[in-house]
Formats: structure tokens, C-alpha cells, sequence
């Protein structure tokens, strides 16, 4: 494991100094009082820096996804951090050669992801997370260290779920994360007795979901540390098929954090679109696709 480690973040460093943008993805749940304040402070400095990307001010914490050069991201992150609130703040990196994102947004919310569970707040005290390297070695031998049978448990839409999850998991086919504490509540007697990981793209939505579970009952439940992002930096891509899909124009990233080529995602309705379907003539780029196209219906006859 620790070769495979040294080997993973070898790589890491190498694409690391050949590309010219850094794009990070970070976020923490504390009390944030006074976001109307700090709002045009954060535009103030993305827009000197000439960063690119959303940042999610909300009262239960920050959420952001940046992209720039490697020295602009650096004093970015300095200047977060010398606020007390995001001192240890933790960032996830991959590279790239052009901006993952072609605007900058700073936007106030009521959550970092919506769920509409209030009394859910992950800044109180988290459920238990499972390293990657932990997950990997559970999933190896298909228990935990309890011998527990390990379940994974998907948290993210069903379109994210397409491009790419672990082998053999859980998912519910959900539109949007809110209704994911009703469904998770109605399969709680099937999962008794056995471990639980519930995952996501960086960490935010298995943070919320772990505790929600704990809160009503599951015994045996984690989430996934830094989520996919965080497993393929440190472990690649074992018992993972396929790719992570992300909200910026790469559209999805494989276990080598590198931008694909084989999926894009609808300007018009954000569906994933795969390759086959970019060879239809309902996909218009930047107007509409299979999915979501005026004569779908009628192409389906």
C-alpha cells in the first residue's frame, strides 16, 4: 500500500508542475454570521487574482470550486485561511491546462447543499469518516474491520451516478439530495447489520447524509473522507468503474484526476451526455440534447 501511495502521488506531483492551473475544491461547515459582509470581500479578491469558478457562502459554512494559477490559488488560500473560521480548511486539487470554469460566482445560500433538515449540522460533530486506504482494504476483503459486510452507498443525483461509481452500491436514482433522507428511511431495516459508506464527489453530501442516518437509526454508518476525489488522489481508481463526474466544463474526471473526453453535459437541461448520444441530431450544443429535446418523443417512435 504505501509503494502504491508513493507511486500515486508521484504521478500527482508530475502533471502537477506541467499544468497551468490548479483547481481546488474545499469546504467546511462552521457558523458563518456574517456572509453579507464578506461577500464583496471574496469577489474582491477572485477578481484581482482573475480566479474562476462558484463560491457558496452560507450561514451552516463555505463551499468552493476554483480554478487559477498555481501562485494565485496559493495567496487565495492564504487569505481564507487567515480568517480563524477556515484556518484548517482542507482543499482537494487537480490540474489542468486551461480554467475549469469560464466565469466567477459568489453566491449566498440558506445551505451549502440543500437538504431541508435543520437539525442536521455537521459544525456540532460529524458522523464517523473512513480514510480511503481504509475503504480500500474493507472493499479488498468485502468487510470491515469488525467483519461487517460493507455496503456503498451512492448520495449524488442519478445523473452524476452514470458516469461513473464503486462496483456493487446502493443507489436510489435520486433528482436532487433533498430526497434522499426519505428514501435512505425506508430502507433502514434491510441495511441492519451491516456497514454502510455513504459517498460523493468531494465530501459535503455523505457528511449531511452519515449524519442523517445515525440520527434515525443505522448502526454502522461513514462517509467517505474527501469523497471520490480525495479515494482517487489516494488510492486511484480501485473498485470504482468509470469516472467522477464534476460541475465545471471538463464534465467528468477519471481515478488519474484527469479531464475526459467522452462525456459532456447539456447546456440546457445539465444532463450527461455520452458519446453515442452526442451523435444524435437532438444534441444542438449549447441548446439541447436527447434528453431534453423538443421532438424527443417523436424520435423515439
Amino acid at each position: 500500500m504505501q509503494a502504491n501511495t508513493a507511486l500515486q502521488a508521484e504521478a500527482h506531483a508530475a502533471i502537477a508542475a506541467a499544468a497551468a492551473h490548479v483547481n481546488i475544491a474545499a469546504y467546511k461547515f462552521v457558523t458563518f454570521d456574517n456572509i453579507e459582509e464578506m461577500r464583496p470581500l471574496y469577489q474582491d479578491i477572485c477578481k484581482r487574482l482573475a480566479l474562476k469558478g462558484t463560491i457558496l457562502l452560507t450561514p451552516e459554512g463555505i463551499n468552493m470550486f476554483l480554478s487559477g494559477p498555481r501562485s494565485h490559488i496559493d495567496e487565495y488560500l492564504a487569505w481564507v485561511r487567515a480568517d480563524a473560521r477556515f484556518a484548517d480548511i482542507e482543499v482537494k486539487e487537480s490540474y489542468s491546462e486551461e480554467q475549469s470554469h469560464k466565469r466567477m460566482l459568489v453566491k449566498i445560500k440558506k445551505e451549502i447543499i440543500t437538504m431541508r433538515m435543520p437539525l442536521i449540522q455537521p459544525e456540532k460533530g460529524r458522523a464517523p469518516a473512513v480514510e480511503a486506504s481504509t475503504l480500500k482494504r474493507w472493499l479488498d476483503n468485502g468487510v470491515d474491520d469488525e467483519g461487517r459486510e460493507v455496503v456503498m452507498m451512492e448520495t449524488r443525483n442519478a445523473f452524476e451516478v452514470d458516469v461513473g461509481t464503486f462496483e456493487n452500491t446502493l443507489d436510489y436514482r435520486i433528482d436532487k439530495f433533498s430526497e434522499f433522507p426519505e428514501v435512505v428511511a425506508q430502507h433502514r431495516e434491510q441495511l441492519q447489520g451491516k456497514t454502510v459508506v455513504t459517498f460523493c464527489t468531494g465530501g459535503i453530501r455523505c457528511e449531511k447524509a452519515a449524519i442523517h442516518m445515525k440520527n434515525i437509526g443505522y448502526e454502522s454508518v461513514y462517509q467517505l473522507d474527501g469523497g471520490i476525489l480525495k479515494y482517487f488522489e489516494e488510492v486511484g481508481g480501485a473498485h470504482y468503474k468509470g469516472d467522477c463526474f464534476v460541475f465545471d466544463y471538463r464534465t467528468a474526471l477519471n481515478p488519474q484526476l484527469e479531464a475526459t473526453v467522452t462525456t459532456v453535459q447539456c447546456f440546457a437541461c445539465r444532463a450527461v451526455v455520452t458519446p453515442r448520444d452526442q451523435l444524435s441530431p437532438l444534441y444542438v450544443y449549447e441548446k439541447s440534447c436527447p434528453q431534453c429535446h423538443p421532438e424527443r418523443d417523436q424520435a423515439a417512435v
